[in-house]
């Protein structure tokens, strides 16, 4: 046996051994993804065991190096660790903004101290990160944020507003952007971390059409930041903020993928519709149109592997994060359009314990802001027409 099937066979029997059985069943709520943190309670003994077991392993993050927490593991064996986890239809052990997005950024960028500090609580689950980007009055122009930060000598004094701020009433610590030169647009930008119990941050949830409310406004009044927090050199937050956004706009393009353990699609379109008999959907015009996204979401599939083996070789576009996140999102709310149609009436369900709280038309109503979120869909096709098709401004 080569290494690589080494590695799966041994793989394959450790995740046999220690993938709890619940943690093998399709997630039914926001209840069952562990996003780690201070205020973090287990669903159940089972969810606890499977993070724990994982993150000593370093396989919350397995290609992080060991020595931050991670498992060390090469491309190849990540891949065959996803592989096998999926096989089994195992639960991701934790989601964290830490994983997707501040650890890449921090691994490039930060100082060793900040690696050791922040990096293994964020592969162990200690920490849940927000994110500080969006501001009121800058809309997609990222870089005309106002958020001051102060100089005062070993630290900043921070004030301003964020917003759309995903689960900061829930989160520990947030990577913000923060102004330090009024001068330059790009150039007047830093990247600090802080505590978001520190005085003079609070935050106000937003309620949403779906009437959930995971986004937030976070508010600062004279936070006192230290320095060390920086990230990267001073008003060189920018060089950060972009490296950071391609991984964001990847784990959101990961919304187009199918997840583990079934396929409600299919199974709600059977449940409602029903089988003809010739076994095919009785429904022609919707079994053609689940057909149609199915072919898509497989193309889809292909293409994220392919687009994650270039990153990870180093060879990918530096839009190619666009191209996935507008096409991940787009087809995500496709899915879940179909999941309505195939529901019918029983789709509009709101509240009841037969429709589990109305999850299926409430999480249709939320995948709209997914076109929104890390750049709407119309930046992403401009950034695509530049950048990848060199087309005229």
């Amino acid at each position: 046996m080569s290494d690589l099937d080494t590695f799966r066979s041994e793989t394959r029997a450790w995740l046999a051994e220690n993938c709890p059985p619940e943690m093998r069943k399709p997630v039914r709520s926001e209840d069952d993804v562990c996003w780690g943190g201070r205020q973090f309670k287990p669903s159940s003994p089972a969810q606890k065991d499977w993070l724990d077991k994982m993150a000593a392993k370093g396989w919350t993050v397995p290609d992080w190096p060991k020595a931050y927490g991670g498992g060390g593991l090469s491309p190849a064996e990540t891949k065959i660790l996803r592989e096998e986890m999926a096989a089994i239809k195992a639960r991701n052990p934790l989601n964290s903004f830490g994983i997707s997005m501040l650890g890449p950024a921090l691994l490039k960028y930060g100082t060793e101290e900040q690696k050791l500090d922040h990096l293994t609580k964020i592969a162990r689950g200690e920490i849940r990160w927000c994110q500080g980007y969006s501001e009121p009055n800058a809309g997609s122009d990222l870089a005309g944020l106002a958020t001051s930060a102060e100089d005062k000598g070993d630290h900043y004094l921070v004030n301003g507003q964020k917003v759309w701020t995903s689960y900061a009433d829930k989160a520990d610590w947030i990577f913000c952007l923060v102004r330090t030169d009024k001068t330059s647009k790009q150039g007047g930008i830093s990247f600090v971390l802080f505590d978001m119990a520190s005085p003079g941050v609070s935050t106000k949830p937003i309620l949403l059409i779906s009437g959930n409310s995971p986004f937030c406004e976070t508010f600062f009044d004279n936070v006192e930041v230290p320095k060390v927090n920086r990230v990267y050199d001073e008003n060189k937050g920018w060089d950060v903020a972009k490296y950071l956004l391609g991984h964001e706009r990847e784990m959101i393009s990961g919304m187009g993928l199918a997840s583990s353990g079934g396929n409600p699609l299919i199974d709600g379109a059977i449940a409602t519709v029903g089988l003809g008999h010739d076994g095919r959907l009785a429904d022609p015009l919707l079994r053609a149109s689940i057909a149609l996204f199915e072919v898509r979401a497989k193309a889809f599939g292909a293409m994220s592997e392919r687009f994650i083996d270039e990153l990870k070789a180093g060879k990918a576009h530096p839009a190619q994060p666009s191209m996935m996140k507008y096409y991940g999102t787009e087809l995500n709310k496709s899915r879940y359009e179909l999941m309505m149609a195939a529901g019918g009436s029983d789709a509009l369900e709101w509240d009841s314990d037969r429709s589990r709280g109305g999850a299926i038309p409430r999480s249709w109503l939320r995948t709209k802001a997914n076109s929104i979120e890390g750049g709407t869909s119309e930046i992403q096709l401009n950034i695509i027409a530049k950048r990848i098709l060199e087309l005229p401004a």
